[in-house]
């Protein structure tokens, strides 16, 4: 008997022409301290599920549907703990949860002993320690067109990572949550749900990552973004971007729920360096182009199956795209137009094959280098000057340069003088108005005395 066909709520006898469905996961577990019971994995293995354990009341006519207001369920009392997760409409008030007795549980009066609750914009989370037996009902506003489930344990499923894979790859890896051996097809429970994948190093000391710390890589996506196709699917995507050092990294996915986490920890993976190295060739006159060279490891690469894409970046921040599609051998170079002095940077992306025959793409490190003034001889191409006449031309350059700065200099000198100039005849000229009026004043006085006299 399939429990997603056949486990509902029975419907109040009298007829009720609108019906809904509750949105109840159900997450029982047990002394064992496993989430089903020695006896219900025994009737899993014989096709069969023991529903004495969480009852439902059955319906021919319609499955899985009930009144709204109708959202009962029934607990066996031979359960030590039970996890419920009720999903509500977006920003609602948490459920309230009815005991066979009429007594109530709510979000914030409880048994902190026996009950956890975990309230969310979109769903609650409840576990209850040795629940009373008997009918229980929900009361809130929870989300219709649902189905009931009863889990068993929550796992990923997730394709195994390549055999090579490089330092600067993005990799797409799909994944699917499993409970027990059956698929969960609940759009919903990616609300409840966290998906991340953390990489370790081994800490071998052969390899580059030696010591490194634990790196997040991604966290899984069902929403139709990134490199997610559909939303909704129950297809989770991962997008791992390979960006730190290459050397032997243990892949761990966990899958965290609000009370609940799982780990699945898949074999080791060596993690190539990046099959492409980048140089330059620095041009010396100015107006002639570098080159930049691109070197192909074939190591794990097929060197013919490689294009690239990317951008320069210029000292003035001007940007200027290419591309080298269609060569062949271990070797491209593309030139890169000497502007001026200052910083150059030079960002390829690669895509190709492995030798395996799979196909891949990955960001290579910037490339950065410097030209500085003084080793730029201003020799434009097309001149006709032999290396004689580029020395004259460069000692003519240092030596102007020479006189400019001295002339700087000098001018810088003059321009101080002329201010303290101007700060002395400042000082004198009202050291010289002070003696006037003290003097104004004191022969005023004197003659304001005579005439008293």
């Amino acid at each position: 008997m399939e429990i997603n066909k056949h486990y509902c709520f029975k419907p109040k006898k009298n007829k009720v022409a609108s019906w809904s469905a509750v949105f109840l996961f159900v997450v029982a577990s047990f002394s064992a301290g496993a989430f089903m019971t020695s006896d219900i994995e025994k009737n899993k293995k014989a096709g069969k599920l023991n529903k004495t354990k969480v009852e439902y009341y059955q319906n021919d006519n319609i499955t899985n549907q009930v009144p709204y207001f109708d959202n009962r369920f029934r607990l066996d009392a031979n359960l030590d703990e039970i996890t419920l997760i009720f999903y509500r409409k977006s920003g609602s008030k948490p459920i309230i949860l009815i005991r066979p007795d009429g007594s109530k549980i709510r979000v914030n009066d409880f048994d902190h002993k026996k009950v956890q609750w975990f309230d969310d914009r979109t769903f609650d989370m409840i576990k209850i320690k040795k629940p009373m037996p008997g009918p229980w009902q929900a009361v809130g506003d929870i989300l219709p067109h649902s189905q009931i489930l009863v889990v068993s344990d929550i796992k990923i499923v997730v394709e195994p990572l390549p055999e090579i894979a490089f330092s600067g790859e993005t990799l797409k890896v799909e994944g699917r949550l499993f409970n027990g051996d059956e698929a969960i097809d609940s759009p919903h429970f990616k609300n409840v749900v966290k998906l991340d994948v953390n990489f370790y190093s081994t800490n071998n000391s052969a390899y580059e990552n030696f010591g490194a710390d634990a790196i997040k890589v991604t966290s899984f996506r069902d929403d139709g973004y990134g490199l997610d196709e559909y939303a909704n699917d129950n297809i989770f995507t991962g997008e791992f971007i390979l960006d730190f050092a290459p050397g032997e990294w243990q892949p761990v996915y966990l899958v965290k729920l609000p009370m609940v986490t799982r780990e699945l920890r898949q074999s080791t993976i060596l993690l190539q360096k990046t099959p492409v190295a980048v140089s330059v060739v620095k041009s010396q006159v100015a107006d002639k182009p570098h080159q930049i060279l691109l070197t192909i490891d074939p190591s794990y690469v097929d060197p013919d199956s490689l294009v690239f894409q990317g951008k320069f970046t210029f000292p003035d921040r001007q940007v200027e795209p290419f591309s080298i599609m269609e060569s062949h051998g271990e070797t491209r170079s593309i030139t890169m137009a000497n502007t001026e002095p200052g910083l150059y940077r030079i960002n390829v992306s690669a895509f190709g094959n492995t030798i395996t025959g799979r196909e891949f793409r990955l960001v290579l490190p910037e490339f950065t280098f410097n030209i500085e003034a003084t080793n730029q001889l201003m020799v434009r191409v097309g001149d006709e000057v032999n290396s004689e006449g580029a020395e004259a031309i460069t000692a003519d350059f240092l030596a102007k340069t020479a006189q400019e700065k001295e002339l700087a200099l000098l001018n810088q000198q003059q321009a101080k003088d002329e201010q303290e100039t101007i700060l002395l005849i400042v000082a004198g000229n009202g050291v010289i108005i002070l003696i006037a009026v003290v003097l104004f004043f004191s022969l005023r006085r004197k003659k304001v005395k005579n005439k008293q006299n």
